[in-house]
């Protein structure tokens, strides 16, 4: 065995590995840059046509809460499309519905993400794992498997807001991806899992001081994108995004395990505005 290895290794009694978790809304980021050249060759009436279009179709997405626009800063898109979907299904008729707008002949994609709004559940699997161990429950046995269900469904009626949130009503959004690093010194899966609580627990406490000013959502990704995780922070004060992330760069969760993606910062753009902006 090598050393790191061994730095590693972690004690045949320990406590499982996996965090539970339960999912909620499909999401769906899209970045649009925007044809301006091609848009102001259109006749006038033609523009008028094509965004009355648009404005119907996104106007009943905007008002339940599940679309919301965002004019990107800086020169990574346009726009940002952000949609909260029951199911993937769904997610692929939206986009099959916006593909089919005439304003979409208008619309490049930059990059899209695809992701599922999460929830980690640290804290109730490691007591869970830790009754389990102490009543001898063999794991993934019949008993193992049927109090994890009764527990993932109480948790899922519970958090059930969270699960399916509509899209904050607040002006602007920071969104980026992020993973946990898995190097040969650092590797945020081989901790053991009463390690990852507590570095969570701690990170967490960051977070909720800034409850009422920033409204988070993350999402999980692996399987479905190129990261593991998509943030989107939601918050009336740009400078407020800045410093929790700054904050939050002091705990050992982000500055020892987490590698971060591209930041995306938008605007929100009502869509009884989008008239203005594109006229």
């Amino acid at each position: 065995m090598s050393s790191n290895e061994s730095a590693v290794a972690v004690s045949p009694t320990a406590l499982p590995a996996v965090p539970l978790t339960i999912e909620g809304s499909s999401v769906l980021h899209q970045m649009m840059r925007f044809r301006w050249a091609d848009w102001r060759k259109l006749a006038q009436a033609e523009r008028g046509r094509v965004l009355s279009e648009a404005v119907d179709a996104f106007s009943a997405m905007e008002s339940e809460g599940t679309t919301a626009i965002f004019s990107v800063l800086g020169h990574k898109g346009d726009f940002m499309f952000i949609h909260f979907r029951p199911t993937f299904e769904d997610m692929s008729a939206t986009e099959v519905r916006l593909a089919k707008l005439g304003i979409s002949d208008f619309l490049e994609p930059t990059t899209s993400y695809v992701s599922m709004v999460e929830l980690g559940l640290y804290d109730s699997t490691v007591k869970l794992y830790r009754s389990f161990a102490e009543r001898g429950v063999v794991p993934h046995s019949e008993q193992w498997t049927k109090e994890i269900d009764e527990l993932l469904d109480r948790q899922k009626q519970a958090m059930s807001p969270r699960l399916f949130p509509k899209i904050p009503d607040m002006k602007f959004c920071s969104f980026y991806p992020m993973d946990r690093r898995r190097g040969e010194i650092h590797n945020w899966y081989t901790l053991p899992i009463e390690n990852r609580q507590k570095q969570m627990d701690e990170h967490g406490a960051v977070g909720r001081r800034y409850a009422g000013k920033v409204q988070q959502v993350i999402s999980g990704s692996i399987g479905f994108d190129d990261w593991e995780w998509g943030v989107d922070l939601f918050g009336n004060d740009p400078a407020v995004f800045k410093k929790l992330i700054y904050e939050m760069r002091f705990d050992e969760v982000s500055g020892v395990y987490s590698n971060f993606g591209i930041f995306y910062l938008g605007v929100r753009v009502k869509v009884a505005e989008l008239g203005t902006i594109l006229g």
